[in-house]
């Protein structure tokens, strides 16, 4: 029976390293400066966790040039733009692959009812063009974003995610 015990650790260990892969990129969210009011420690928890969501939507979104599961993470603006974006990408036989470093959200706005978010985004990536399955062109970037998420069913969705200029 003990030389089972290395086996079953093994299996748990890549079962934990799984399980953390697949909830996303890390997000990290600073709400001190949020006005007009506070944000509750368990609406931070579920931010970061739709947040870290919605950009792995984005992820496979932009990879797989699929617009099906957009809805899950975005909603009105922010997912009417991704899906022209993919339209586009489509057309022309682009992909983007999207390699999420993290993130780091600055609160600058929480609606007194508490059904809107706005936030300051300073994104780590890294982003590779495709031409078919060819990489045309790669580079790293600190990327900002303005966005806002709202309550939307049962979770936090981005509804405008607009990249900030670079300065």
């Amino acid at each position: 029976m003990k030389n089972w015990l290395p086996i079953v650790l093994i299996a748990l260990l890549t079962l934990v390293y799984a399980a953390e892969k697949n909830n996303g990129p890390a997000v990290e969210l600073n709400a001190e400066a949020a006005q007009p009011r506070q944000v509750e420690d368990v609406t931070e928890k579920a931010i970061t966790r739709d947040y870290a969501n919605a950009w792995k939507v984005l992820e496979t979104a932009l990879s797989e040039n699929r617009t099906d599961q957009l809805a899950s993470g975005f909603a009105g603006v922010a997912q009417d733009k991704l899906e022209k974006r993919i339209e586009g990408q489509r057309a022309s036989n682009l992909k983007v692959r999207i390699i999420d470093r993290g993130h780091k959200l600055e609160a600058i706005f929480y609606s007194p009812e508490g059904s809107a978010l706005q936030v300051h985004d300073t994104a780590q990536l890294e982003i590779e063009y495709l031409n078919g399955n060819s990489v045309v062109h790669r580079e790293q970037v600190t990327q900002r974003y303005l966005a806002l998420l709202t309550v939307g069913e049962d979770r936090w969705k981005v509804r405008v995610l607009e990249e900030e200029p670079q300065s």
